[in-house]
């Protein structure tokens, strides 16, 4: 059992130390599940979280930062792809719950049931983290916007029911002329055309917009909203990426405690040699450092700052990098079972290394700190 004592930490209510305890029983019942086929697992997941009534935390009325933190935190220190599954729901309605019109957030409605499976499609295959340089576009004809372009790298990609779709709808403006549209998996032209693999299975795809048309009735919020709707998505969203890579460094800790407790060199156990108990301390203390960071990013949201841009991207860099430093002195502390195939912690250093690029990667939120202070913004 990983240390809780951080619940007691003021960033937090009654009610969080609640739902940690309760989703805490959920996971030792129901963690971790196949991954032979990512697809099935993925919707057995979404589907299970819905039942459980965890995924009304991903959006909606309820939506609570430290809620969604607390959630991503523990799912990710049992099963990388149940954090996955619960992130997707809400970053793939994100939009539709700060901005979404009452049409719109059936589909929320239907994604926190765990009824319809969520995506986010904003990255290209050229722009990258650079939400200023999409390129695929909706043209405005009549009453209808004709779509064409493509995106990658989108999660739950071709298992997804609805997507939420980033496109350029004023060409020649740059960030002012993007705009949000819900696309349900369904619309003709929408075309899964590759799927992709990684290191760390997940459901994964290339889209193309073949002369895609949706009704004006599918945009997000005002034309050319688009940059801010993402950009306020990503605000909440970032903060959890951090907190997921602390569920991992969190295993990762708990396993080298009992990885060098149980072996011993020379008749003598690993945890009691000066240089191994530096190891455990550093990791310890960066996880420390970490939550604060991510849990400050989550209360400063919570307790009604319209913008935190600075707190998430220092919350998502510092934990990521952490927990990757983190995982590899695990592996480290492990020796030749750290990097056997199915090891804990070898599963946990293929998950982490997306962690420091999607939803932006190190550099970009670097930049974005960088920009933040030097405007003197908060």
């Amino acid at each position: 059992m990983s240390d809780t004592s951080y619940l007691s930490w003021p960033f937090f209510e009654e009610h969080h130390q609640t739902l940690a305890r309760d989703l805490e029983k959920w996971c030792a019942a129901n963690l971790p599940v196949e991954h032979s086929d990512v697809d099935e697992a993925c919707k057995s997941l979404v589907a299970r979280l819905g039942a459980a009534g965890f995924l009304r935390y991903s959006g909606g009325a309820e939506l609570d930062v430290r809620s969604l933190c607390l959630i991503r935190e523990t799912l990710a220190r049992h099963d990388a792809l149940a954090d996955f599954s619960f992130a997707m729901q809400g970053l793939g309605m994100g939009a539709v719950s700060l901005f979404g019109s009452d049409q719109q957030r059936e589909w929320l409605h239907r994604t926190r049931r765990g009824e319809a499976i969520a995506a986010f499609a904003l990255t290209e295959p050229q722009s990258g983290s650079d939400v200023a340089g999409i390129t695929a576009s909706a043209e405005l004809w009549g009453d209808e916007y004709l779509c064409k372009g493509e995106k990658t790298w989108i999660s739950n990609g071709g298992i997804a029911d609805i997507y939420t779709v980033f496109l350029v709808t004023e060409p020649g403006t740059g960030a002012r002329g993007l705009s949000a549209f819900l696309v349900p998996a369904d619309t003709p032209g929408l075309e899964v055309v590759e799927r992709l693999e990684t290191i760390a299975p997940h459901p994964l795809a290339r889209l193309r917009f073949n002369k895609m048309r949706l009704p004006r009735a599918a945009r997000i919020g005002a034309a050319g909203a688009g940059f801010k709707i993402a950009m306020s998505v990503l605000d909440v969203f970032r903060a959890s990426v951090g907190a997921a890579a602390l569920g991992m460094a969190r295993r990762a800790l708990d396993e080298s405690l009992a990885q060098t407790r149980r072996r011993e060199i020379g008749g003598v156990p690993l945890s009691d040699m000066q240089m191994v108990q530096g190891h455990l301390a550093d990791m310890a203390l960066d996880i420390d450092a970490a939550a604060l960071l991510v849990y400050r990013a989550a209360w400063v949201k919570d307790k009604g700052a319209a913008r935190v841009s600075r707190e998430a991207a220092m919350a998502k860099l510092f934990a990521t990098e952490t927990a990757q430093k983190v995982i590899d002195s695990a592996v480290q502390l492990h020796g030749g079972e750290g990097v056997r195939k199915g090891a804990i912690v070898e599963g946990l250093y293929r998950e982490i290394r997306a962690l420091r690029i999607y939803e932006g990667a190190s550099d970009v939120q670097k930049i974005i700190i960088a920009r933040q202070i030097l405007g003197g913004q908060s």
